[in-house]
C-alpha cells in the first residue's frame, strides 16, 4: 500500500471539491493502493473560539461584498462540476475549526476518518451547520457510530489541542501554504483540488510500479 496524506481544513471549499474529485477516481479503482490519513491545517488559526459572522468574515478577507462574490465564483463553478452542493445562503457562521480537527483525529483512531471528513463537509457546506459547536460535532460523531458522549466529554477538555496545533505548524514548516495538499508516499506533494483524471493517472502509474516490483 501507498500512504496518501491529505492536509485539509473542513471549512475549505477547495478541500471539499478536492476530496470529491479524489473519490471519483477511487471508485474506478476499488483496489486502489492508497492508505489515506487526514491532517490538520487551520485556514484561520486566529479565529475567535466562538467563530464569527460569515458575511463579515468574507467581506473583511476579500475587501468587501464584491470581492467576496468574485472570490467565491470559481468555487461555485468547480463545485457544480464536481457534482457538489454549496448552500451559501445557509452558511451564516465561519467557525474556529480546532475542535473539528480534534474530531477528525479521534475518528482516525477508529478508522472512520474519511467518513467523518465527509460528514463535516456536508454539515458545513450543505446544511450550513456550525462545525465549531460541540453539540454539532457530537451529533456528527454519533452519525459516524463513534461514542458521541465520549466525544462531547473530550471536547469539554483541552485533550489533543496542542497536538493538533503542532501538526498544523509542522505542515507549515514543511512548506504547505494552502490546502488541500496531498502528499503521495511521503515524497510527492500535490497541491490543490486536482481533477479526477490526474488521480486516475497517479493510481495507474503506482499500480504499474507495484506490479513491476513483484
Amino acid at each position: 500500500m501507498v500512504k496518501l496524506d491529505i492536509i485539509s481544513d473542513p471549512i475549505c471549499p477547495w478541500c471539499y471539491i478536492g476530496k470529491a474529485n479524489l473519490d471519483k477516481a477511487l471508485t474506478q479503482f476499488p483496489d486502489h493502493p492508497f492508505t489515506i490519513e487526514w491532517h490538520p491545517f487551520q485556514l484561520n488559526p486566529d479565529m475567535p473560539a466562538e467563530g464569527m459572522d460569515r458575511r463579515a468574515y468574507l467581506e473583511g478577507k476579500f475587501g468587501g461584498k464584491e470581492g467576496a462574490a468574485k472570490a467565491y465564483a470559481p468555487v461555485v463553478s468547480h463545485a457544480e462540476q464536481a457534482g457538489l452542493i454549496i448552500n451559501l445562503e445557509k452558511m451564516t457562521r465561519t467557525p474556529n475549526t480546532i475542535d473539528a480537527h480534534r474530531l477528525i483525529h479521534w475518528a482516525g483512531i477508529e478508522q472512520r476518518q474519511s467518513f467523518v471528513v465527509d460528514l463535516l463537509f456536508k454539515a458545513y457546506f450543505v446544511e450550513g451547520r456550525d462545525i465549531g459547536d460541540a453539540e454539532v460535532l457530537a451529533d456528527i460523531a454519533d452519525t459516524a457510530e463513534m461514542d458521541a458522549s465520549m466525544v462531547k466529554r473530550l471536547l469539554d477538555t483541552d485533550s489533543d489541542i496542542e497536538d493538533i496545533r503542532k501538526r498544523d505548524a509542522h505542515s507549515r514548516e514543511m512548506g504547505v501554504q494552502s490546502v488541500p495538499t496531498f502528499v503521495v508516499a511521503n515524497q510527492h506533494a500535490v497541491p490543490g483540488a486536482q481533477p479526477p483524471e490526474m488521480w486516475l493517472k497517479v493510481i495507474g502509474d503506482i499500480q504499474e510500479q507495484l506490479a513491476a516490483s513483484e
